[in-house]
């Protein structure tokens, strides 16, 4: 007497063969990565220095002015008027 073999197992192997390819790839290609050393001199750059500063402003106005306006602005009738659609 012959057994049948499940079609989903045939179709599984090579699933789990590529899978596996793959993770072997990912890991057997990955390098060290090295950080790089800080530089006091390159530390001051007047764009970061000024972005520290507005940033937080940037994100209070986000949460204070912008996120209520678009809720106000999705409700009715405020969404009609302002021709918000889904």
């Amino acid at each position: 007497m012959t057994s049948r073999r499940d079609p989903r197992e045939s179709r599984r192997a090579p699933a789990l063969v590529t899978w596996l390819a793959s993770l072997v790839l990912a890991i057997g290609l990955t390098t060290a990565v090295q950080a790089e050393e800080y530089e006091p001199s390159n530390a001051g750059q007047p764009l970061r220095v000024a972005a520290y500063v507005i940033h937080p402003v940037g994100v209070i106005y986000d949460y204070l002015i912008l996120r209520p306006a678009f809720w106000i602005g999705s409700q009715e009738p405020f969404r009609t008027l302002f021709g918000r659609s889904d």
